[in-house]
């Protein structure tokens, strides 16, 4: 029997309560080692492992083989997706070209098969890759192979798939994902335009890096990127779209606390539409969405426990959750 979306909500919104709770997160900030939070995680059910990146591994296999058990639709996740297989092709194409093992990096689930990418860059034939990838595919492995620019390769592959994910995003019909990718695009865009004041580039690179999308002005930013880190500065402060400006108050404060306020407007987008929603794929999307932040949590909790940090700094590098 097919799958409807009415099941899959009423599924959805049960595996919500496994979602971390505040008093979870003060748990785990009460942890005084990884292997008091690794223990913590396992009696939760949260994941099996003898280390953090053990568990979450199991956790996000588990995550998808649910999502695959319940979506009326898989294609609906395609946009989320689409970043495992762009860090495959990457660790492929360079795993390949310096000789080094690449296989332990690979992520799954991904809509390219593995071995499609390591047999593809073998022999250098894209063609058999999705129309949006096999151009990218080779002008990132001709960069690399002809002028070792590790950092142009990355900008060629990851401008395709934010694209890919804008495109995907109109085809599903929600104004929720429209936004969420918009969203997601203009600040890679942002985070592009700060790293490159910063480190120094050309007008070409940027080019090939800035994806285009809604209120992004891209040739205003780009002759910012060229005078300097200042420049940049100013032009952003004055953005109000996607809450731009409000961003880089945060950076005022620190890069880190430019990360925080945008990966908390995302996921406060999710929460303020896909908790309320009662049709739809949203509820499916913001149990996702949700599920990936979490790892975020324990990721930054992890960190401050092997460094030994206060525990009120810990708890002011946290994102928000969806629980």
């Amino acid at each position: 029997m097919a799958l409807s979306y009415e099941f899959s909500i009423g599924s959805v919104r049960a595996k919500e309560n496994s979602l971390f709770s505040v008093s979870d997160i003060e748990h785990m900030l009460g942890c005084k080692d990884i292997t008091e939070l690794c223990r913590y995680l396992n009696d939760k059910g949260y994941g099996d492992g003898s280390d953090i990146e053990e568990i979450l591994t199991s956790h996000t296999a588990e995550l998808w083989k649910y999502l695959k058990s319940v979506a009326p639709d898989f294609e609906i996740f395609a946009p989320f997706i689409y970043a495992n297989d762009i860090h495959n092709l990457k660790a492929v194409l360079k795993g390949i070209m310096s000789g080094r093992d690449y296989k332990p990096l690979l992520l799954s689930p991904c809509t390219i098969n593995n071995e499609d990418i390591i047999k593809a860059v073998e022999n250098r034939r894209f063609s058999a890759f999705p129309e949006w990838l096999a151009k990218p595919a080779d002008r990132a492995y001709e960069t690399l192979a002809h002028t070792a620019d590790a950092r142009l390769s990355d900008a060629i592959l990851d401008r395709a798939v934010m694209e890919q994910m804008l495109i995907t995003a109109h085809k599903v019909h929600s104004d929720f994902v429209l936004d969420y990718f918009k969203t997601t695009v203009f600040y890679n865009n942002i985070k592009i335009a700060i790293r490159a004041a910063r480190t120094g580039t050309d007008r070409d690179f940027l080019n090939n890096a800035f994806c285009d999308v809604e209120d992004f002005p891209k040739k205003s930013i780009i002759d910012a990127v060229l005078k300097g880190s200042a420049a940049v500065h100013d032009i952003l402060s004055k953005l109000s779209a996607y809450g731009c400006n409000k961003a880089m108050e945060a950076y005022d404060t620190s890069p880190s606390e430019f990360e925080r306020f945008v990966d908390n407007k995302l996921i406060v987008m999710a929460k303020e539409n896909c908790k309320r929603s009662g049709e739809g794929a949203e509820p499916l999307m913001g149990y996702l969405i949700g599920s990936e932040a979490e790892k975020k949590v324990i990721h930054i909790i992890a960190n401050g426990l092997r460094t030994d940090s206060d525990t009120e700094i810990i708890r002011g590098r946290l994102r928000e959750i969806y629980g």
